[in-house]
Parts: C-alpha cells; structure tokens; sequence
C-alpha cells in the first residue's frame, strides 16, 4: 500500500502547525489532555496581559513515565518563555515562583530535562538544579526542595 502523505522539511511558515504539533505531543493521552488534578502552573503576563511565558510541574507515574521520570513523588517541570522577551528575568521569576508553590505543596523534588546548549542552563543552576544524568546531548537535572522547618 504507497504512502498517502509525503514527507517535506519544516519552513518557516509552518510555526502555527508546529506549534499545535507540540500540544498534540505533550497532550496526546486521553481524555483531553490538558491540566489535570496535581498539575501546578505559572504564567507571566506583560503590562497589556498578554502571556509571554510559562512554567508547570506535572507528577507522573511508573506506568506513564515522562522523559526525566524519577519517581513518582517528584514532579517533572517544563518552562518556555516567547522569544521576543527572553533576557528579561521571567523565567527565573516563572521558575523561581514554581519552586516556592512545589514546596508549599509539599514535594521534596523537582525534575527537567535541558539541552546542553540552551542558555537555560545557567539559570538552572543558578536556582541550584543539579545535573544527574547526561543522557543524548540533554542534562537531566533535579531540584532538591530544602524544608524551611
């Protein structure tokens, strides 16, 4: 049976579908997808309200791992903040606020997965991640939260 579909490099015109492909990716098991009981998430808003970035943990399990999967007690986090407002300081703010809402709900770690050439590195080390793992060109990393008791 020939295929029904032809394969082509992305171009530049094609952002909106990547982008939609990204949600399908990170939402692709029923039913729904989208936030669930347990997610905790931050967005930054500019002085107009429109969003410029994003930061989640989502806790997982040992039969529906993620990619920086631990365990099932430690929540993986993603970030991303718009291109056109990188530089700024909203992602330590996105992140540096999920790190305060991760420990006021009790968890004792945090989780992400990071190239090793993204400039978001730094900042996660700055914010004191820990590199665990070198795993395909990407640093595993973890947060250990420390009790304020």
């Amino acid at each position: 049976m020939p295929n029904e579909y032809m394969i082509r490099p992305a171009l530049r015109g094609d952002d909106s579908f990547l982008r939609r492909m990204l949600y399908e990716a990170a939402y692709w098991r029923p039913p729904g997808g989208g936030a669930r009981a347990g997610d905790v998430g931050v967005v930054a808003e500019d002085e107009t309200r429109q969003p410029r970035g994003a930061a989640w943990f989502r806790l997982l399990s040992t039969d529906n791992p993620g990619y920086v999967f631990i365990d099932e007690s430690i929540p993986e986090v993603s970030i991303a903040v718009l291109g056109s407002s990188r530089g700024r300081g909203i992602g330590t703010e996105l992140l540096s606020t999920l790190l305060e809402k991760a420990a006021d709900a009790g968890f004792q770690a945090l989780s992400l997965s990071v190239s090793k050439d993204n400039p978001a590195l730094q900042l996660y080390e700055k914010l004191e991640f820990a590199k665990v793992k070198s795993v395909e060109g990407s640093w595993r990393m973890s947060y250990r939260i420390r009790d304020s008791n």
